[in-house]
């Protein structure tokens, strides 16, 4: 599915087209899958109320706005995620693959 041609300018398929790719999509949820690897950096996103599920372990440096996040999760994590915007580095030494169920209502 790719990128959604109707997606704001904030859109993680947007600002970060080469990670993150949309798998699904309905009028009530669109699911997106995220790989990256160490030392890579996010562009400033936005994610609606979501649901993470992570298929493989790794660490994080989540950044929104004056918050600065350090999170290591475990393969087979799932955790809500409110509405943010925000920037995500790959600060370990594995790849990052994730889901996220992105609600629309």
């Amino acid at each position: 599915m790719g990128q959604d041609q109707n997606a704001a300018p904030d859109d993680p398929t947007v600002t970060d087209p080469d990670h993150y790719r949309t798998i699904f999509e309905n009028e009530r949820v669109r699911v997106l899958e995220y790989r990256d690897e160490p030392g890579t950096r996010t562009h400033p996103h936005h994610h609606p109320d979501s649901v993470m599920y992570t298929l493989s372990g790794f660490e994080r440096r989540i950044s929104a706005g004056d918050r600065v996040m350090e999170v290591e999760l475990e393969p087979g994590e799932t955790r809500w995620l409110p509405g943010q915007v925000h920037v995500g580095e790959n600060t370990g030494s594995t790849a990052t693959h994730a889901i996220f169920f992105e609600l629309k209502e």
